[in-house]
């Protein structure tokens, strides 16, 4: 392994996920000396893949957000493709079918046409339509990407425009499960960006699974001349006078750096700093999955033809950390069937693939993973929540009869909360951080910056977003004047 040890970056970022890999790629385009440093073998950090009896299991990629066309103009896809200087079919991106809500006994389609989300409104809430228009024409007008936009509630703003509440829960539902790091409500902002990625751009995912867009990213990093050292954590951050002085990593190797990125999550880059974090800036929602391969095709032979459904089988929408000694909610969450993309014959998917996911109890899980008298409660645990979400999402799909699909499963994993902590280094296994937010990326130490999910931008197409607008604003001043 390389060895940089006492070397001096212009830029050091710490992970090579999403948006450490799209700040990496941006500053090295311009010259700055940029080391990138991840803690694991692979690239990818909250959107990466594993590999497991031969088969890529994708971590985090249900979907691609903010879908566009070839050649599009004006929307996120074509800026990352501008600024990373990716070409449209480096990504290999196809559409996907249609995705659904299920909840309050209603069905409501929406795909990446926007017209289809509005006529099913209008035909499940025909009173609200007017109302729902003109959130809609408010939501378009707000500027959702200014770094000092106000984090106040988006329940508030949708409450000026929608009074049904099962409408109202409607609508968050998707965006909550897709981005969402506060119990029961978002950041507006948060709110608009989903809004307009979901339902207005849609869904699409990368042919051959997240491993596609990592490789184009690794390439064009290291085309760029970045520097990227794998398999090494930071331990820590040495601070003096107000700024990061040096970066300390687990073997003993230090560098320094005139910036530091940080892509690591705002509490646990404090921790880095050596301080304690306010205890109200912890994530605290959590979240499970249930993976399982099929030898049957999801949509040809069971008639399940949508990309990503979301449901709730209660009366109100409650989106909450688990307590307790609940280990998982299954009252509502996420089904994903990875096959229903418009696929080209090659990129076709050969077996099936079902993904359930819900809201899960970081601690409850933890304690049965740690249990000293007994070493197989967690296991099996997994394996009986892998069964109950499964039954769950079965409810949600058109019918099969519970035998045929057992005997259609070739092969099955789950992660837990546990699991995210241990692969990300996230307190309490957070997917989505911190509900405090550092829009600007700015950090008590002058040339240390967030990128990633506690800057605020979620998901593959925020994430890259974010690593740009970072790179932009802090480490390419005298580039960009």
């Amino acid at each position: 392994m390389a060895s940089f040890n006492g070397q001096h970056f212009d830029v050091v970022i710490i992970g090579a996920g999403m948006s450490g890999l799209a700040a990496g790629i941006r500053l090295a385009y311009f010259g700055r000396r940029t080391l990138v440093i991840e803690r694991h073998g692979t690239a990818g950090g909250l959107n990466s893949f594993y590999n497991i009896g031969g088969r890529c299991f994708d971590v985090g990629l249900h979907a691609i957000t903010n879908y566009a066309p070839p050649n599009a103009k004006g929307v996120p896809l074509s800026k990352i493709l501008r600024q990373l200087r990716l070409r449209y079919e480096d990504l290999a991106l196809v559409p996907q079918l249609g995705s659904a809500i299920h909840f309050a006994g209603k069905r409501i389609r929406f795909s990446n046409d926007f017209s289809l989300f509005e006529t099913e409104i209008r035909r499940e809430f025909p009173r609200q339509i007017d109302a729902f228009c003109a959130l809609d024409a408010a939501v378009r007008k707000f500027c959702d990407t200014a770094l000092d936009a106000p984090a106040t509630s988006a329940r508030a703003f949708v409450a000026n425009w929608i009074n049904d509440p099962v409408l109202a829960d409607t609508l968050f539902l998707p965006l909550c499960y897709y981005g969402s790091a506060r119990e029961n409500d978002m950041d507006l902002p948060q709110f608009v960006t989903l809004w307009k990625s979901i339902f207005h751009e849609g869904f699409a995912r990368p042919e051959g699974g997240v491993r596609r867009i990592i490789r184009a990213l690794l390439d064009k990093y290291r085309e760029a001349g970045g520097v990227r050292l794998m398999n090494r954590a930071v331990k820590r951050l040495r601070t003096e006078n107000g700024r990061v002085c040096a970066v300390e990593l687990d073997n003993g190797d230090i560098f320094t750096a005139d910036l530091v990125f940080s892509s690591a999550g705002l509490p646990e880059t404090f921790h880095l700093c050596g301080v304690t974090p306010d205890p109200a800036i912890a994530g605290t929602l959590a979240f499970c999955e249930t993976i399982t391969v099929l030898d049957k095709q999801p949509r040809e032979d069971f008639g399940w033809g949508d990309t990503i459904l979301f449901f709730c089988d209660t009366e109100n929408f409650r989106y909450e950390a688990v307590r307790g000694s609940d280990l998982v909610d299954p009252t509502s969450g996420v089904i994903c069937i990875p096959n229903n993309y418009v696929f080209t014959e090659k990129g076709a998917l050969p077996e099936g693939w079902l993904r359930v996911t819900a809201r899960a109890n970081f601690a409850a899980w933890r304690t049965l993973r740690d249990a000293p008298r007994d070493a197989t409660a967690y296991t099996t645990a997994k394996r009986e929540w892998h069964a109950a979400l499964n039954t769950v999402a079965l409810r949600h799909l058109p019918q099969v009869p519970v035998g045929v699909f057992e005997r259609s499963i070739v092969a099955r994993d789950m992660f837990t909360p546990p699991t995210v902590e241990r692969f990300t280094g996230r307190l309490n296994g957070a997917i989505y951080g911190t509900p405090k937010k550092s829009r600007d990326g700015r950090t008590p130490w002058q040339n240390l910056f967030l990128c990633g999910t506690d800057q605020g931008f979620l998901g593959v197409t925020g994430a890259l977003l974010s690593g740009i607008s970072i790179a932009n604003l802090y480490g390419l001043i005298d580039s960009t004047r």
